[in-house]
């Protein structure tokens, strides 16, 4: 029988300001370790810090452009666009643009702040 989410659980963003996380699928909304599936909408100007996560990210831009920093240099990810960041990559994330961004993040296995392992 098919799984009804009706909404999404907000919950806390790293970064320099504020930005909203709306997880539909995940450890804190449906107890799914195993993916997770979340709505973000970030400011103009935000940044967080470096990581190194245990997981695979695919993320879809919906609005604005997203920068995405690697070790191999950066990458604007810009609406209708996506990119893929593979477990074990150093990876920082941010909104440069006045506009911010609005995207959906998919992490395989699921986003736990213990397998995130952000930069001090």
């Amino acid at each position: 029988m098919p799984k009804f989410i009706e909404k999404p659980t907000v919950v806390e963003a790293a970064g320099n300001i504020p930005k909203t996380i709306r997880e539909f699928v995940g450890r804190v909304n449906t107890g799914d370790e195993a993916l997770s599936i979340a709505h973000m909408t970030s400011p103009g100007g935000w940044e967080e810090p470096g990581q190194r996560p245990e997981f695979d990210e695919y993320t879809v831009v919906l609005r604005g452009v997203l920068t995405v920093e690697h070790e191999g240099g950066t990458q604007e990810v810009a609406a209708g666009q996506g990119i893929h960041t593979a477990a074990g990559e150093w990876v920082r994330y941010s909104t440069r643009g006045e506009e911010g961004a609005d995207y959906i993040a998919v992490c395989l296995p699921g986003f736990a702040p213990d397998t995130v392992h952000r930069d001090e």
